[in-house]
């Protein structure tokens, strides 16, 4: 891998939140009986002529807002050609060379740690299309079912440059763009729906060289998780082909998630394939300026925003504040958190909700809305650690109390349990005298200069203490007898 280069490009469809579809105003609600969602523009029966959807053009306005692109004053639908049984007109009407979005980005956070990174990934452009329908294959006796439910349903498809190097770089933007259209609100981002769902360009070249390599393109990835694994195979398979003396085509391929390997589903049209024209059934979209404005008075806080007001307001780290503003509902909560909580503990904060709380949500598979910590149970909690009430080790017993749901509060359970810190020095010197009696080897290292002896007798106070005691006060008091 060393001499070779990766190279990725994704397009997104996300499947727009409007009650009807672009061009028609049939529903587009998920799961219902085949066909009962198609109407005659559906159908494309004689006469019927599309008319576009007003909802959808304004959330590709907010989608060009939030990524900094060019909103354009102009743009043009064009007929995509194409023949294939869930298509009834014979073509897909979207944009070509003139999107109704251009330009813009997204700023990515890769890996963890001192590891972490940001990138900028540049988007080439994003227009507005319909779906077309779907192929049922199964419990049809070897034949074929049509369902056009979802032809004309609305989206946008979001094309990135190839700016990504490796499959964690690809996962970083699939999430980070996955966050924003849920953000802005113009997406439910249900990826097992087919409401967001991803596209990988992929190709290799040998280190050095400008060129692009002939790239192939892998459909329908609609999970994090399939995105990476069809990319790192995908990359494999065409560094080994290359290898050993053997060429690119340039196809278009599916991901077998059983095998995980991609297989080839036909050689990879061009744009010229396709005799793209304007559609002379719609007129070209003219969206004044006045619009945009409108679209934009009605945006929210902007993720990228979020993030700089954390790291200038609360002084949080890139890393925290990236990682909070990862999705609105953590954000939300971290925000309600130190509303409760005081500014001044925003780090505490944000470390419950990035480490303790994030690993209970995910270790019982729970989302954010059913924690059974609530912001302001969590903000009560910190608050007791902070006022020196409670220690850090004992406020991970409350915290567990807390999501039990035995008390309605940080302060109830340390009450009923008897949590306390102990802060009375002369409550804290009987347990270090004990200590230091019942374990002269340690103390005998200790001034022999070995630091971790130390360490163990601060840990034979605190347990004789069941973990209640002041640790600071613990350490400056064996300190103080120590080097007396």
């Amino acid at each position: 891998m060393a001499q070779w280069e990766v190279v990725i490009g994704i397009e997104t469809h996300a499947q727009l939140s409007t009650a009807s579809k672009i061009f028609s105003g049939a529903a587009i609600a998920f799961g219902a009986a085949p066909n009962t969602q198609a109407c005659a523009v559906d159908l494309a029966l004689p006469g019927v002529l599309p008319v576009l959807n007003r909802g959808a053009v304004e959330c590709a306005i907010r989608f060009g807002l939030a990524v900094g692109a060019e909103v354009a004053p102009k743009s043009v639908f064009a007929r995509k050609n194409y023949f294939y049984p869930d298509l009834p007109k014979g073509y897909q009407i979207s944009q070509f060379e003139l999107p109704v979005v251009v330009g813009g980005g997204v700023v990515i956070q890769v890996g963890q740690g001192d590891k972490a990174y940001q990138k900028a990934i540049r988007l080439t452009r994003a227009h507005l299309e319909e779906d077309a329908g779907k192929s049922l294959h199964e419990d049809f006796h070897g034949k074929t079912g049509i369902d056009l439910n979802r032809a004309g349903t609305p989206l946008l498809e979001i094309v990135s440059e190839p700016d990504m190097r490796s499959s964690d770089e690809a996962v970083a933007y699939a999430r980070a763009l996955h966050s924003l259209v849920r953000w802005i609100g113009i997406c439910d981002g249900n990826m097992q729906e087919g409401s967001f769902r991803c596209d990988a360009n992929v190709s290799v070249r040998r280190l050095g060289d400008e060129k692009l390599g002939t790239r192939r393109e892998i459909k329908n990835l609609n999970s994090f998780r399939f995105l990476k694994e069809a990319i790192d195979y995908e990359v494999r398979w065409q560094i080994e082909t290359l290898e050993d003396g053997g060429t690119i085509q340039q196809a278009t391929v599916l991901f077998d998630p059983d095998s995980g390997e991609t297989r080839t589903m036909r050689t990879k049209e061009d744009a010229h394939d396709y005799r793209y024209f304007p559609d002379p059934d719609l007129l070209p979209l003219v969206i004044s300026g006045e619009w945009v404005e409108r679209v934009k008075a009605g945006l929210p806080e902007l993720p990228a925003q979020k993030r700089e007001r954390f790291t200038a307001d609360l002084g949080l780290s890139d890393y925290d504040a990236t990682t909070l503003t990862a999705n609105q509902e953590t954000a939300a909560y971290y925000e309600a958190a130190v509303a409760a909580a005081g500014k001044p503990n925003a780090k505490t904060c944000a470390n419950w909700v990035m480490v303790d709380l994030a690993a209970r949500l995910n270790k019982e598979g729970r989302d954010l809305a059913d924690s059974p910590v609530s912001a302001q149970q969590l903000a009560g909690l910190v608050v007791r650690i902070a006022d020196g009430t409670i220690s850090n080790a004992i406020g991970k017993k409350v915290f567990e109390a807390l999501w039990n749901g035995e008390g309605v509060s940080a302060d109830e359970i340390i009450e009923k349990q008897g949590l306390k810190q102990i802060t009375d020095s002369s409550a804290i010197e009987p347990l270090v005298d004990q200590v230091l009696a019942a374990n002269a080897q340690n103390v005998a290292e200790f001034r022999a200069g070995k630091e971790k002896a130390f360490n163990a007798l601060v840990g034979q106070v605190m347990k004789a203490a069941k973990g209640k005691a002041n640790p600071q006060q613990v350490n400056e008091l064996l300190r103080k007898k120590l080097q007396g």
